[in-house]
C-alpha cells in the first residue's frame, strides 16, 4: 500500500509545497516561516509517525494567517488523498494527551463529511510567533479539505503546552483511525 502524496498550492498570498507520508516513521522537515508552528507540526508529525515536509513562503508580514491557513488546507487535502479509498481503514479514533499542566481530548472521524468542534481557550494573542486564534483556524482548514470531523477540547494553564498537547493528541488520533484493519468500507452507506 503506498500512501504518500506529495502537492503544491500556490496563491497571492502562500506558495506551498508539500510531501505526506501516512506510514513513515515520523521524520519530518518543516519551514512554514512560523517558528512555533514549525514546532507544533514537527511534533504532529513525530508522534503521528507520519514522514512530513512542508516548505512555505507566506505573506507573514501581513500576519501568520494566511500561511496557518494554507497550510491546514494542503496538509488536509494530503491526508485525503493518501487515504485513497479508505477501504478497511478503522476510520474512528480519539486520544488523550497530557503535557504538564494540560491536557488535550481529540476524537476524529475519516467520514467523509467535514465538522469541526472546538474547545480550546487561550490566555495569550500568541505563542512565540503564531497567534493563538489561528490554532483552531489550522483544524477547521484540516478538516475542511481533508473532509473529517474533529472533536477537540484542550484544558490547562500554560498555552504552550496546551496547544502542544492538542497537536499531539491529533496526530494520535489521526493515526490510529487511519490504520487499515480489515477489507471493507467502515460504513453502512458503503462510501466514506
Amino acid at each position: 500500500m503506498n500512501r504518500k502524496k506529495q502537492l503544491k498550492r500556490k496563491t497571492s498570498e502562500t506558495d506551498i509545497e508539500i510531501s505526506f507520508n501516512l506510514d513513515g516513521e515520523g521524520k519530518f522537515q518543516i519551514n512554514t516561516g512560523i517558528e512555533f508552528f514549525d514546532h507544533m507540526l514537527d511534533s504532529f508529525a513525530k508522534h503521528g509517525f507520519f514522514n512530513l515536509k512542508i516548505e512555505a513562503k507566506g505573506d507573514t508580514g501581513v500576519d501568520d494567517h494566511h500561511t496557518v491557513e494554507d497550510v491546514g488546507i494542503i496538509l488536509g487535502e494530503a491526508f485525503k488523498e493518501a487515504l485513497g479509498d479508505k477501504k478497511g481503514i478503522k476510520r474512528m479514533s480519539h486520544a488523550i494527551i497530557p503535557m504538564d499542566d494540560a491536557l488535550a481530548t481529540v476524537a476524529v472521524d475519516i467520514s467523509g463529511r467535514s465538522y469541526t468542534v472546538l474547545d480550546l481557550k487561550f490566555k495569550k494573542a500568541k505563542v512565540g510567533d503564531l497567534s493563538t486564534e489561528n490554532v483552531e483556524h489550522f483544524f477547521e482548514s484540516f478538516a475542511n479539505s481533508a473532509r473529517i470531523n474533529i472533536n477537540a477540547r484542550v484544558e490547562g494553564e500554560n498555552d504552550h503546552h496546551k496547544i502542544e498537547a492538542l497537536f499531539k493528541a491529533f496526530a494520535k488520533a489521526l493515526k490510529d483511525a487511519s490504520q487499515v484493519e480489515h477489507d471493507s468500507i467502515p460504513s453502512t452507506k458503503g462510501v466514506l
